[in-house]
């Protein structure tokens, strides 16, 4: 069983139980669940895959950090130009705990 999300601009495979790292998200609530409502598709199971009416998909934050330097170089041959520049994108770590899709639920396996 998987669902496939929307967030931050990027897509991702989910599964109850597992721990995805998301674009940086801010948890309102104190409990730190997150729910996504924008649910792609669906997939209950082996070869079935699709689109719900209406489905979601409940996280709980595990933590928040950076990730790896992304080094960005420019070079102009024959123009002594030469610019370096450092990235590292924030991101949540979030852990899967329950997909409802169209009145049923799937949690992970505790």
């Amino acid at each position: 069983m998987y669902a496939v999300i929307r967030t931050g601009g990027k897509q991702y495979r989910v599964a109850p139980g597992d721990v995805v790292k998301i674009e940086s998200v801010v948890s309102e609530s104190e409990d730190k669940t997150i729910e996504f409502s924008d649910v792609l598709a669906v997939s209950g199971e082996a070869g079935i895959v699709a689109k719900p009416a209406n489905a979601t998909v409940t996280a709980e934050v595990v933590g928040d950090g950076r990730g790896e330097k992304i080094l960005v170089f420019h070079l102009k041959r024959k123009k002594q130009y030469k610019k370096l520049q450092g990235h590292r994108q924030n991101f949540t770590e979030v852990r899967i705990k329950a997909i409802v899709a169209d009145g049923v639920t799937y949690n992970a396996a505790s």
